[in-house]
């Protein structure tokens, strides 16, 4: 038996599906996800307005979304100060980012603050969370390879967090550059064009 749904699962049908053999015994399973991993590039940054635009739409039609912009900032959201849109639409920047003291094109790891790196941990931890929990019906993680080609966040940690995700929806993962094993995982991946 697969659970998909939109509606709130409690903690023991989120974690565990009891399956009575014929002898008796009972044999647990792990419930699997069944959203899509979805993969947008572009060879540019702030490329990805049909995906917010279509994130809008799908909150208004009474899905749950998060929407993480991990490399944005400037307007001091953080994990404590989230915007809601729509009702259904949470939206979520680190409360402080590389872009508001440097040009995006030039950061590096050397050149981002520790303050920074552990506001965009944060919001990271969060999204993990989220993903884990089912509490979302959309995930869209924009510019997530970003901050693993900086070494902020790692590859291994997304990897494993998308392999035990709950989640009925889909995961939406922006960037200009997807590393190879990003690709194989991915159900769709799609190549934005200017």
């Amino acid at each position: 038996m697969v659970i998909s749904s939109t509606q709130n699962i409690s903690e023991d049908q989120r974690q565990f599906n009891q399956i009575k053999t014929s002898d008796s015994e009972n044999k647990i399973k792990r419930i699997r996800h069944n959203g899509q991993i979805q993969i947008y590039q572009s060879s540019y940054r702030g490329s990805y307005a049909t995906i917010i635009r279509d994130s809008l739409r799908n909150a208004a039609l009474g899905r749950k979304v998060l929407l993480a912009q991990l490399m944005k900032g400037g307007v001091k959201q953080g994990v404590s100060n989230p915007i809601r849109l729509c009702g259904n639409l949470l939206w979520i920047r680190p409360e402080t980012s590389p872009e508001q003291n440097n040009d995006p094109n030039t950061i590096n790891s050397d050149s981002i603050s520790i303050s920074i790196k552990n506001s965009i941990i944060e919001l990271w931890e969060f999204c993990k969370k989220q993903l884990l929990s089912g509490e979302q019906d959309q995930v869209i993680l924009d510019e997530i390879f970003r901050p693993i080609e900086l070494g902020i966040i790692s590859e291994d940690d997304l990897i494993s967090t998308l392999d035990n995700r709950f989640l009925s929806g889909d995961v939406i993962l922006t960037g200009t550059s997807i590393p190879k094993k990003f690709l194989l995982m991915a159900d769709q991946f799609t190549e934005l064009r200017s």
